[in-house]
């Protein structure tokens, strides 16, 4: 895992090198809607999802700009939590994914449709254990699932994803049981909205917010 620091100067060194919107985790896809979802319902009481899908301040921006949801908070899941801190899990060897914890209100949008943002425009689903310039285990694409019925769906789009030959690579998403989410330290919470005009943001992580607003104008709401 990159420090911030590095994680600038790295967005700096690609600058030099690519055109706006460079790297494919930038590139959104046009995707179907899943033909397996959870069932509409009225129940407004809020339900959660958890993504992973490299660096989780670009996740958990998109997240907060999809109508529906409530709160997206960064975090790590796949590990235990006396390893669950940002310089630690950087090494790459605690089992940790940085992740977001999506809250959401069903009775407006379903799990099935934060799927379909998570693979079209939140990240890259056929990097392994990578994303943009963020290399190792903790930047791999995971879903991270509550109870069986998110894993039914889940696997569901990937199955469907997969058939349709959706991207041109192979989607690499790990499907995990979900258990437990420990939310990152408080400076990486809304990292984008405070640090706008980092290098880093600007390169890796505004033109998904940009993929968002013009392939969900439905659902895309400023906040």
């Amino acid at each position: 895992m990159f420090s911030t620091l590095q994680k600038t100067f790295a967005a700096a060194a690609l600058a030099a090198l690519c055109v706006s919107g460079c790297g494919s985790s930038s590139v959104a896809a046009t995707l179907p809607d899943p033909a397996v979802d959870a069932a509409k319902t009225a129940d407004k009481r809020p339900a959660t999802a958890v993504f992973a899908g490299g660096c989780f301040w670009g996740v958990e921006a998109v997240f907060k700009h999809v109508k529906g949801v409530t709160s997206a908070v960064s975090g790590y899941a796949g590990g235990s939590a006396k390893t669950a801190h940002y310089e630690i899990i950087g090494m790459g060897l605690t089992g940790h994914a940085e992740s977001v914890q999506v809250t959401y209100d069903p009775s407006q949008i379903s799990y099935g449709q934060l799927l379909r943002v998570f693979f079209s425009v939140a990240h890259d689903p056929t990097q392994l254990n990578r994303q943009g310039p963020d290399v190792g285990t903790q930047y791999r694409s995971a879903i991270f699932y509550a109870d069986p019925e998110q894993q039914r769906i889940a696997q569901a789009y990937i199955d469907q994803l997969s058939k349709a030959k959706a991207f041109a690579r192979p989607i690499v998403t790990q499907l995990t049981p979900l258990n437990a989410f420990y939310p990152a330290e408080d400076y990486h919470q809304d990292y984008l909205a405070k640090h706008p005009e980092s290098m880093y943001i600007v390169i890796n992580d505004m033109p998904k917010l940009n993929n968002l607003r013009q392939e969900f104008p439905q659902i895309y709401v400023s906040r």
